[in-house]
């Protein structure tokens, strides 16, 4: 082990290669993954020991062609080689990115972006994937010029692994954001960034040596990276893997494997839970023991009351319990997580007016009709101080009002690789009282009796005569109003029309609905239901072909992204309608100035 540097204060670790070093040598022959191919089979494991030996053949041989500090993609479909090859690149002190290998009819504009901006030589993969990648050469000159390197294919190497000297403030690994309004940026995540939040994922789990973990997310996005991976090795406990598109598939599978296998902790975004909910039949749950799922997370996205409530409700006779619930927020920029509701706590449900929602102010008397329930997503378990934030006068807000959530803390990643002014906007704000620097998360929310509540996204609310509207509320009444539409994919944004802010509606429809869909009805649903529930007139409604609106890589709907499309006449449209007939002409005039910023902010990226 390497002694230049202390460990983090209350943590036995120095490092993630530390970590491991010690969970071979002492829990070597225990099993640390199992990865089930199909989400139902057994198709590969891994021992403390195995993932320590392979760590240090990949490392051994990136030292024969690396420097420390250099970047490499990570190119891996689901599986346990790309562990291997994360911890080969720890172990050999090269800076990991982790990626998706883009699909068959994907553009490579992001993984180029993301290496003309990380200057990365170096790209890790299985021998499968770079068979496919390898054919498309052609198409980026960027993916070409790397070093291309198989690990699945790498035997015992010819030299010794030489343990790198790292320290706490080494960096890790970049996470490059979803790209969603302009070119990704790559946050820079030191090994003390990940122990912090994985000692603090333990004490709220209340992990124990015999519990189980459970994951289908994606190991390129950080909540899957983090609590996927590197907490049941934090634990030395044991964790089955799925892929992703074995949950999307048949979501009922992640609910077997949990069944099946004891599973004690695993979780997902909001939508995760609605599907199954949908998807699943009372026959269907019937053979089904989550007795033992203690905590069940549920952040990445907005966490609705409903969704929670009706989950717990039909799972119940499953033996899932409410108090399983573990809402939380977090962001990449804070390696993950900011707070959470700890494990066997209930769900905090607090009623609001939606009116004075409306205007950053909380009242908690209404009508039952002009209410709204938002859900807790708890306080922080670490040295991580939580400040609602006037976002224009960078005061700190009144109790019951709504602001912009600003954080600081040991969590808090050290910026944006090679981005200084995007750095020093985002991660160096300070307080008009000069206090600092915090983290601009550019969430809103408020605090109550300490518990953090999520209301929106600051530069995502739409605003109608003094009025705040949040897109994701508008987005749930859409996609109940008519069952042709499809959960979860929809976005709401506002357009500027003759100086005033009109709401805009896109909305996937079901597959099983596209051939004998019934715009009228479906497009005088959304109108009625919009204005009952939101007191706003529709300006225009864009109803999609299944699966083609924008989406991060964890699921969240892209509105920037799609408002853009919408402006460009680019979405894959099944029908639209607007209030005004010629309402696309209306954006024509627009579109000038909206290609001469996105080329502006292209040879910004660059330079």
């Amino acid at each position: 082990m390497s002694d230049a540097a202390p460990p983090v204060p209350g943590i036995e670790f120095s490092t993630l290669v530390e970590l491991l070093q010690q969970r071979s040598r002492h829990l070597g022959g225990d099993t640390a993954f199992i990865f089930l191919e199909n989400g139902e089979t057994e198709s590969d494991r891994l021992t403390y020991r195995q993932l320590h030996d392979r760590a240090t053949t990949i490392a051994a041989k990136l030292q024969q062609n690396c420097f420390i500090g250099d970047r490499a993609l990570l190119l891996y479909p689901p599986g346990l080689e790309f562990i291997a090859a994360f911890f080969g690149c720890l172990y050999a002190g090269i800076i990991a990115i982790p990626v998706y290998p883009p699909r068959r009819n994907q553009t490579l504009l992001r993984l180029q972006s993301i290496v003309a901006d990380s200057q990365a030589t170096l790209a890790l993969t299985d021998t499968a994937t770079l068979n496919t990648i390898e054919k498309r050469f052609g198409e980026s000159d960027d993916m070409g010029k790397l070093n291309w390197l198989a690990t699945d294919a790498i035997a015992i190497p010819t030299q010794e692994w030489k343990e790198p000297t790292l320290t706490p403030q080494t960096l890790a690994y970049l996470q490059y954001t979803s790209g969603s309004t302009g070119t990704p940026k790559g946050v820079m995540v030191t090994h003390e960034n990940l122990l912090v939040n994985l000692e603090a994922m333990d004490r709220i789990g209340q992990h124990r040596r015999d519990d189980i973990i459970l994951t289908w997310l994606p190991t390129f996005h950080d909540m899957g990276l983090i609590y996927g991976v590197f907490e049941p090795i934090y634990k030395g406990i044991a964790c089955y893997m799925m892929p992703p598109a074995a949950f999307l598939q048949r979501p009922r599978r992640w609910l077997q494997a949990i069944s099946r296998y004891g599973a004690t902790h695993s979780g997902g975004p909001n939508f995760a839970y609605n599907l199954c909910a949908r998807k699943t039949s009372d026959r269907q749950r019937q053979d089904l023991d989550l007795s033992r799922w203690r905590m069940a997370f549920n952040g990445a996205e907005p966490v609705r009351a409903e969704v929670l409530t009706d989950f717990a409700r039909q799972f119940a006779p499953c033996g899932f319990a409410m108090a399983a619930f573990s809402p939380c927020y977090g962001l990449a920029e804070a390696t993950l997580q900011v707070t959470i509701v700890p494990a066997g706590i209930q769900p905090t449900f607090y009623p609001v007016s939606l009116s004075a929602l409306g205007q950053n102010r909380i009242e908690e008397t209404a009508p039952e009709e002009s209410r709204q329930v938002l859900v807790g997503c708890g306080r922080s378990e670490m040295d991580t101080e939580v400040a609602i934030v006037d976002p224009q006068t960078c005061q700190r807000c009144q109790p019951q009002r709504v602001g912009e959530i600003w954080v600081r803390g040991a969590t808090v990643a050290r910026g944006y690789w090679r981005q200084t002014e995007a750095t020093e906007a985002t991660f160096q704000a300070r307080l008009a009282t000069g206090e600092g620097p915090f983290l601009r998360t550019g969430d809103l929310g408020f605090l109550r009796e300490g518990e953090l509540f999520v209301t929106g996204r600051l530069k995502d609310a739409i605003i109608v005569r003094g009025r705040n509207h949040y897109p994701q509320d508008i987005e749930l009444t859409v996609e109940e109003c008519n069952e042709a539409l499809r959960p979860s994919c929809g976005a709401a944004f506002g357009v500027q029309v003759e100086g005033e802010e009109r709401l805009v509606v896109v909305q996937e429809v079901e597959r099983s609905h596209l051939r004998k869909l019934d715009v009228d009805e479906v497009v005088g649903d959304i109108r009625q239901a919009v204005a009952a529930e939101h007191e706003l007139q529709t300006y225009a409604i864009v109803l999609l072909k299944t699966t083609t609106i924008p989406k991060t890589s964890s699921g969240k709907i892209q509105r920037q992204r799609t408002r853009q499309l919408f402006l460009s006449g680019d979405l894959e449209v099944v029908a639209d309608w607007g209030e005004n007939p010629q309402f696309k002409s209306d954006f024509v005039h627009l579109q000038e100035d909206i290609n001469s910023t996105l080329k502006q902010l292209k040879l910004r990226s660059l330079r």
